[in-house]
């Protein structure tokens, strides 16, 4: 089987985290053939198209930071974040998933690799009872922003130093100027690196304006 080297702007990771990223590919491919982890027409590219477009959260903010990461799933970017917080041996990431199956796949992965993370099998709504704080929230292909920040407003509200960043596609836009009728926030875009079109909204001081 053809390895992969993790190569993003920004982001350099060791052979040792490198070979844990190989270790969850493989782990993945034999859950996706059972459950459905990720759309099924992008799981053939599972190394640019999930593994390397999830490391750019980590390429943008490389500190250990405690991390929600909501409807975790086929684990992007949950795992990914995870695996490569063993660089730094601090942080830690709430993969939030309701699905037990997908959970299950996401305790696996955890074993597996020794990722810095702990599986929540709860709805998100709940998630803020389990996890009192955090300094970051991700969510990749969940929901549309407004649900996305209604989300995260427990958070939000209980640090304001927390922020949140979402992968969205070429519809941002639209979605950005919806939320902006509801919610008062701060933006920051950045271009992916992987999906032309496609960015990742960081999102701070966000505020309800209803």
């Amino acid at each position: 089987m053809k390895s992969h080297v993790l190569s993003i702007d920004g982001l350099r990771v060791s052979r040792e985290t490198n070979a844990k990223l190989e270790i969850f590919a493989e782990l993945f491919r034999k859950w996706a053939r059972a459950i459905n982890l990720v759309a099924p027409s992008t799981a053939g590219d599972l190394w640019e198209r999930h593994i390397a477009d999830s490391a750019q959260l980590f390429a943008l903010t490389p500190s250990p930071k405690t991390w929600v990461d909501l409807g975790s799933g086929g684990g992007f970017p949950g795992i990914v974040t995870a695996i490569l917080l063993l660089e730094l041996g601090d942080g830690w990431v709430h993969l939030v998933e309701s699905n037990h199956k997908k959970a299950s796949f996401l305790r696996n992965a955890i074993i597996e690799t020794g990722a810095r993370a702990s599986v929540h099998p709860i709805r998100i709504e709940d998630a803020p009872e389990q996890v009192l704080q955090c300094d970051a929230i991700s969510a990749r292909a969940l929901a549309d922003l407004s649900e996305l920040l209604a989300y995260s407003l427990p958070w939000t509200k209980a640090s304001t130093e927390t922020r949140l960043f979402f992968h969205k596609g070429r519809d941002y836009a639209r979605e950005v100027a919806a939320a902006r009728g509801r919610w008062a926030f701060d933006l920051i875009e950045h271009p992916s690196q992987i999906e032309r079109e496609s960015v990742i909204l960081e999102i701070s001081n966000l505020a309800s304006k209803l």
